[in-house]
This record gives C-alpha cells, structure tokens and sequence, in this order.
C-alpha cells in the first residue's frame, strides 16, 4: 500500500512574525491577507516582499479590496495582481459572485489572465454560491486553478461536512479535479473524518491564534495541527 501524502497546511499570516512563526511550527504554505475584520484583503506589496524574505514556504496572496464576494473595481484587482507579480508572487487567491450568487466569470478571468498561469485557489465566495456544482464546471478550464477554500458551508464546517465529503468524493471529475482545502471553522476535531475522506488540505487562521486575531501566530498552536494531519 503506498504512502498516504503528507496532507498541506496552510495558514493566515498578517506579516512577518505571523509568517515566521507558522514556519516554525511545520506550516506549508501561508495565505497573506491585510485586514481580518473585512475577512481578509489584498496585502501591500511592501508586506508580501517582507514576508517572502523571511520565510521559504509558499505563499499565497488574496486578491480582494472589499468585504463581501463581489468583485468591486476589477481594473484595481488586475493592477494589484500585477504589482504583485512584478514584486515576485507567483500563487494567489480569489473568488467573485454576482449579486445573485452566480460566479463573476468575466471578473476572475481578467484577474486570471493578468495571473499568467500562476497557481491559485477559489476561496470560500464558493460557499456563498447559488450552485456550487455549476460554479466549478464554469471555472474547470481556467488555467492555474488548484484549489478550492471550503468549508462546504457560509457557517463553518460543522454544517458543512457533508458537502465536503461528497466532494471529495468526486474528486476528478470534471470540475472537481481542483483540491479540496477545508477552512472556516476548522477544529482539529474534524480532521479524522476529512482525512479519511481523502481530503490533504488544511487552512486554519484564528486556530493559530491562542489570542485571537490581535496576537500573533503561535508556532506551537500550527505544530498541534502539523502533528494531528501527519498522524
């Protein structure tokens, strides 16, 4: 029987002591983000050059200006997504609805053409979405797509777990050929029943902050989580 893989875990960094740390604590990737009060927006530039001196894993840059899951000023998002090209990321996240819940096709596709076939997850604007199924068959011939931010549920994961786990069953068809990545809510709990459904991708925010989000990253908190996914 082969190896099972050594499952991904990805966390939210605001800068670089929050990115320091996550490394420290056995964290594969980082999502960089500015501002968690409007759930988590563009960083600067400044802010990612930073962290990717500081750090060797991968990161991840959300692609937002506003709160919500519309896209807003699209010209704004392509010329962020190219400053931050030009500054050397190469891995992004992103996700726009209409205002009825569809999938703002014409808006990701600008963004994704500035992209240039960088790799990049559709965050949780999935779990918002009017129809999920439809949504990943409109994005399945984007190129760079790898991943989908899930919690199968605007209300966490709790609620979510049965679409997670249908999901993941179906991984491989079309549409579904992007990873799942559970977050949003996420408790160390629920990592047995999603592991043994095949699920290998993990992002956890607030789970890394014993003191919410006004302290910092815990390298210990992310090494709990890297010992429980390779248990």
């Amino acid at each position: 029987m082969s190896k099972r893989k050594r499952a991904v875990l990805e966390v939210i960094a605001l800068g670089v002591e929050d990115a320091v740390a996550a490394e420290a604590g056995g964290a594969d990737r980082l999502e960089l983000v500015t501002d968690m009060a409007a759930d988590g927006l563009t960083p600067a530039v400044e802010t990612f050059a930073g962290i990717r001196a500081a750090v060797d894993v991968s990161l991840r840059v959300m692609l937002r200006l506003t709160d919500g899951f519309t896209a807003g000023n699209t010209d704004a998002l392509v010329r962020a997504a190219g400053e931050l090209r030009t500054a050397g990321a190469d891995e992004f996240v992103l996700g726009f609805l209409d205002e009825h819940g569809g999938l703002d096709l014409d808006a990701v596709e600008r963004i994704v053409a500035e992209l240039d076939g960088c790799r990049w997850t559709f965050h949780r604007a999935i779990d918002r979405a009017a129809d999920r199924d439809a949504l990943r068959k409109q994005l399945a011939e984007l190129p760079g797509l790898d991943a989908y931010l899930t919690a199968g549920s605007p209300a966490g994961v709790d609620d979510g777990m049965p679409v997670l786990l249908t999901e993941a069953a179906r991984r491989g068809e079309p549409g579904y050929e992007p990873e799942v990545m559970v977050g949003g809510g996420l408790r160390l709990d629920h990592v047995p029943p999603l592991r043994a459904a095949g699920i290998d991708a993990f992002h956890i925010g607030g789970a890394a902050r014993p003191d919410g989000w006004s302290g910092p990253v815990s390298a210990d908190s992310v090494r709990q989580w890297r010992t429980t996914l390779d248990a």
